[in-house]
């Protein structure tokens, strides 16, 4: 990168709106930032948003642990700033290019130290890179360190720019410039980051202006043009290409023709002499003869994606394209098919035409998924950050059908990390624990969930996106369903009622298995309806009545995006309906294209759903809590999410502005299995997994009833076999780290631990397991049988899947035909009746010194004296 400077944000108050200095999306068009000295989940949580958008610098020097600091840079941080004693660990315990590391020095003694480190064994000091925060311009200790052999480039801090930072940047080689954003504004001359951007370039000597390329995502050239320091400044403002035209002035890409573009990133060729803009073109392409670029049209994998884009926006009924766009078992019969014969194919030619063919029907899925090249080579760049890797073994399966061996790997050094490596072949095993041979504190210790991350740093972000919602309405959510979700064409944010047939085209199968478990979930919920309202007489003359009535307006988050999950629109849509809520919402993060999933919308459509809020997240919730111009604003959000989901339900729900409620408070999914001499191991072991890959954070339990060791083994077999088999095999072996199997004596024992543990999921795989539902204290949901996984729960059966965990069971429900409805209560006294409970309310009043209370009371009470009523 030739940009010779580094801008740095403070997690505790960076945002997409600043009021001061540079957004985040501005910084994000210079294609990197330092993130300042933050803690794991900080980091974490920035790099989840904000990596396929920057390369992200983590100042690390707080994070004490050297395991923290490897799952900084495996999640996606290009750099990590680390002090000397975290270098002299992190060289010592792990294995890690030193590209990746900063180097912090902020003293002479420092900076001594650190020459000696790199002279102790030059051989194995690659290059390193310095960042001097000392308060002062960049002495001739530090520019010294850029004549060692092994020192690449310096870092320099600076807490305002001004005339010297300029100059600095000009004449300082291989010294970049580390400033914060709240320094630096588009809107005064004097401290702009256009002023340090060209301060090193090299104008056209004739012109005076930058020679400047255009390229798309990919790096596809798109043409030549030029550029000033004004229609650069145009460019950061407006966040579009804007480029200085020799003889019109400034030129804003797209203004006549409408082939607009988005301004993605900026940057400098090595010799500062080329800017390069990297932009996101939209309409027929670049060059005013319609071609996507002034070189021609696209080739190869980007030829082939904008033709599957155009195809699936308007592919002939009947065509081959279309067939593969409604027929996604159709794909992947032709992905495995394409990859066989690859797989088979010798010669070079048949290798090139076979490899074409399966990229052309993986592409196709991607397309159909809303999944562009750009972010599979996104995905394939964080692989490539990775410093910690699997070794990379083949399914067992697959190792077995073309008579491969695989070996275990050699045993690695331990480190600190709260997540691990794993390859394929280690044993996939839970913790055993006899209960009768362990204290009470031990295993109250196991029951514990897994550890659950401040939310401080979430929230941080999830906050002014809120605000941005509740003060800009449609605007903001459109602004942020672009950036997070890709869906740069989406020009409404929500999708209204009635639904068009085209959006909800779905295989027969389909379509089949939704309307069977829209029907099974609509009995079960339909039974749960109060007949009558309720009436007790409770002293002559005093009728009390309860009585229902739905809430009136409902949002529904059901995440999406790439992922389709048609269950839980049924599990919250068809409760919804049978309630009578007036006005259903669903809201639903879009495809990159703009379109929402097929199976949501036809739901949508049984259920009666006023309308689909085409957004996610954050967004999405502040959209249903406040409403805007064109999204209802509803009474109660109910739903699952992510963390930022979660974060955003709970501050809205605790702003008396929005009036709005929430279903319950949301965790990691859990199940607790109980098993006796008589279950099934392979079905015990396939109830365990099915939660188990989830998520990493998800737990298993696993209650033994008087098993001895062969019975247990057999169970432990099944559990990593199957394990082995599955696609989401990390995942698992992450959940199972902190899962724990209890032996215990008898099934009091086994339902005691349950009833305290209070699973999310109860799993009853014992002999006679009705017998025990009676004993049930706290659970989310039970399955009772060997014939009942918690799989029908999540989909068909007809019960809810939304459900309390992390203990939870202990307070609420799982979402129910009472999670859309309120109880309203009436009271209706004659005179005899008011006559008879008047002295208790008086002499109450008087006791609370509430005279008016009493006073409704007596008035009445000398009314009815008065007139002998």
């Amino acid at each position: 990168m030739g940009i010779p400077f580094l801008i740095s944000v403070d997690p505790e108050t960076v945002s997409t709106a600043s009021p001061t200095g540079l957004t985040l999306k501005q910084i994000s068009y210079f294609g990197r930032v330092l993130l300042q000295s933050c803690d794991l989940e900080q980091a974490l949580s920035f790099l989840r948003v904000n990596f396929s958008v920057l390369d992200v610098y983590v100042d690390a020097t707080a994070i004490k642990s050297t395991g923290n600091i490897v799952d900084i840079l495996n999640a996606g941080a290009a750099r990590a700033l680390v002090s000397l004693d975290q270098l002299n660990a992190l060289s010592i315990e792990q294995t890690l290019p030193s590209s990746r590391l900063l180097v912090s020095v902020t003293s002479i003694d420092e900076i001594s130290a650190l020459k000696t480190w790199v002279a102790e064994k030059p051989e194995e000091r690659r290059e390193v890179s310095v960042h001097n925060a000392a308060e002062a311009a960049i002495d001739s200790s530090v520019s010294e360190l850029l004549d060692e052999p092994v020192v690449k480039e310096v870092f320099r801090s600076y807490t305002a720019v001004t005339t010297q930072t300029t100059q600095l940047v000009n004449e300082q080689e291989n010294v970049i410039s580390v400033i914060p954003s709240t320094a630096l504004s588009l809107e005064d001359d004097e401290i702009s980051p256009v002023k340090l951007l060209v301060a090193g370039a090299t104008p056209d000597s004739n012109n005076g202006l930058y020679a400047t390329v255009v390229t798309d995502e990919r790096g596809v050239t798109l043409g030549f043009v030029w550029s000033s320091e004004k229609s650069i400044s145009e460019a950061l403002k407006t966040g579009t290409g804007v480029y200085q035209s020799r003889k019109r002035g400034l030129w804003y890409k797209g203004q006549s023709s409408g082939d607009t573009q988005d301004l993605i990133r900026m940057d400098f060729d090595c010799d500062s002499d080329c800017l390069l803009f990297v932009v996101r073109q939209k309409g027929k392409g670049f060059c005013h003869l319609g071609t996507a670029s002034c070189f021609g049209p696209y080739t190869g994998l980007s030829r082939l994606q904008k033709t599957l884009q155009t195809r699936k926006q308007a592919a002939p009924a009947g065509s081959y394209t279309a067939r593969l766009f409604n027929d996604s078992k159709l794909v992947q019969a032709k992905i495995m098919e394409e990859a066989e014969e690859l797989c088979e194919a010798t010669a070079k030619e048949d290798i090139a035409s076979e490899a074409a063919d399966l990229l052309y029907f993986a592409l196709t899925k991607c397309v159909a998924a809303g999944v562009s090249l750009e972010e599979v080579e996104r995905n394939l760049d964080l692989k490539n950050l990775k410093v910690t890797r699997r070794k990379g073994d083949a399914k067992q399966a697959w190792a077995q059908k073309v008579g491969l061996q695989t070996q275990k790997p050699a045993e690695q050094p331990a480190r600190e990390a709260p997540q691990k490596e794993y390859t394929r072949d280690d044993r996939i095993e839970m913790k055993r624990i006899i209960t009768a041979s362990t204290s009470k504190e031990v295993v109250k210790e196991a029951l514990q969930r897994p550890s659950q991350k401040s939310n401080d740093a979430i929230v941080a972000l999830v906050k002014p996106i809120i605000q941005d919602v509740q003060q800009n309405g449609d605007t903001a959510v459109l602004k942020y369903t672009q950036k997070f979700e890709n869906a740069t064409s989406l020009t409404s944010p929500v999708l209204k009622a009635p639904f068009a047939k085209e959006l909800m085209q779905l295989s027969p199968e389909t379509i089949k298995a939704i309307d069977v478990s829209y029907e099974n979930i609509r009995k079960f919920h339909a039974a749960q309806k109060e007949d009558k309202p309720l009436q007790v007489e409770t002293m002559p003359g005093v009728v009390c009545s309860r009585f229902v009535r739905p809430i009136e307006r409902v949002g529904l988050y059901v995440p999406g995006g790439t992922a389709v999950l048609p269950s839980t629109a049924l599990m919250l849509g068809v409760p919804a309906m049978v309630a009578g809520c007036k006005k259903i919402v669903i809201a639903s993060p879009p495809r990159s294209d703009g379109s929402i999933s097929p199976e949501i919308v036809y739901i949508a459509h049984k259920v009666g759903a006023e309308s689909i809020v085409l957004a996610g997240g954050a967004q999405a919730i502040a959209a249903m809590a406040y409403g805007t111009e064109s999204i209802t604003k509803v009474d109660k959000i109910l739903g699952p999410g992510n963390q930022f989901v979660t974060a955003a339900k709970m501050l809205v729900s605790n702003d008396t502005s929005a009036g709005v409620g929430m279903d319950m408070p949301a965790g990691p999914s859990e199940v607790l299995v109980i098993a006796d001499e008589y279950s099934n191991p392979a079905f015990v072991a396939s109830d365990l997994l099915s939660q188990a890959e989830h998520g990493v954070d998800s737990q298993v339990i696993l209650i033994a009833v008087n098993l001895d060791d062969a019975a247990l083994k057999a169970i432990e077999d099944e559990l990593h076999e199957q394990a082995s088999a599955l696609p989401r095999v990390d995942i698992v072996k992450g959940s199972i780290e902190h899962s724990v199997t209890f032996v215990v004596k008898d099934i009091e024992e086994a339902m005691a631990l349950s009833n305290d543990y209070a699973p999310e999921h109860l799993i009853l795989q014992v002999r006679d397991a009705a017998d025990l539902v009676p004993l049930v204290e706290n659970a989310g949901s039970v399955f009772v049988g060997e014939w009942t996984p918690e799989s029908v729960g999540d989909y068909s059966a007809g019960v809810n899947h939304s459900l309390p965990t992390y203990g939870y069971a202990k307070q609420y429900s799982g979402v129910n035909l009472a999670s859309f409805v309120k109880h309203i209560t009436s009271s209706n006294l004659t005179a005899e009746g008011l006559r008879n409970v008047s002295e208790a309310v008086m002499q109450l009043a008087s006791v609370e010194g509430l005279d008016a209370h009493g006073r409704a009371v007596g008035i009445r009470m000398e009314y009815m004296d008065k007139h002998k009523v």
